[in-house]
């Protein structure tokens, strides 16, 4: 499995971010958060389930693996940082998706989700929120305040485990970016979400 890698070797935490639907792991979300947690003392690991490497080499967009494929996937990763020890697992909505699907079960040190699907844009009837009732692994949400994949007054209604922290940030869509009219940048929400994810990993 091919990585990509940043922050110190020897760092005692470690994460490991996997990519969202539509993009691969080294996107421009992904650069700028990976590198933002890299720079302050963390190993930051990335990689792309097998659909996503495929598209390297054929240049087609197939859709992506099926859940078991993508979960083992997960597993494989978790793996080849030498175990969930001081490791934390999360990804951009997706990735993050499936990483909260097996935190419990790999031992993880904590979960970290970035724009998390709650359900699919204009079918919130459609929620993917079942395991998040009785998550066990310390989590961090970290969602846009527009994200059409779950936006705050539907969160606030989920059955969501006491484990799970939502943080959100202004203005911000699915890739947390806010519109201009909001006084916020996009530099700004990113800077934010990687303070709290490192915080939270910290603490």
């Amino acid at each position: 499995m091919e990585m990509l890698f940043n922050g110190p070797e020897d760092a005692a935490v470690r994460l490991i971010l996997a990519h969202g639907a539509g993009a691969p792991m080294d996107s421009p979300f992904m650069n700028i958060v990976a590198e933002g947690i890299g720079a302050a003392g963390i190993r930051v690991a990335r990689f792309e389930f097998p659909y996503m490497a495929r598209r390297r080499t054929d240049g087609k967009k197939g859709g992506p693996d099926r859940a078991p494929v993508l979960e083992t996937t997960w597993r494989q990763a978790v793996e080849g940082m030498g175990g969930p020890e001081n490791l934390f697992i999360g990804g951009k909505s997706m990735g993050g998706r499936i990483a909260s699907m097996i935190a419990d079960q790999v031992g993880a040190a904590g979960l970290i989700c970035m724009g998390y699907p709650f359900h699919p844009p204009g079918k919130p009837e459609k929620l993917r929120t079942e395991h998040l009732k009785n998550l066990k692994t310390p989590t961090l949400i970290l969602q846009g305040a527009r994200d059409p994949f779950g936006k705050p007054e539907e969160v606030d209604t989920y059955d969501l485990a006491d484990t799970i922290r939502v943080h959100w940030l202004e203005d911000g869509d699915h890739g947390l970016k806010p519109r201009k009219k909001s006084g916020r940048t996009e530099e700004q929400n990113l800077n934010e979400a990687v303070a709290e994810a490192v915080s939270f990993m910290r603490s």
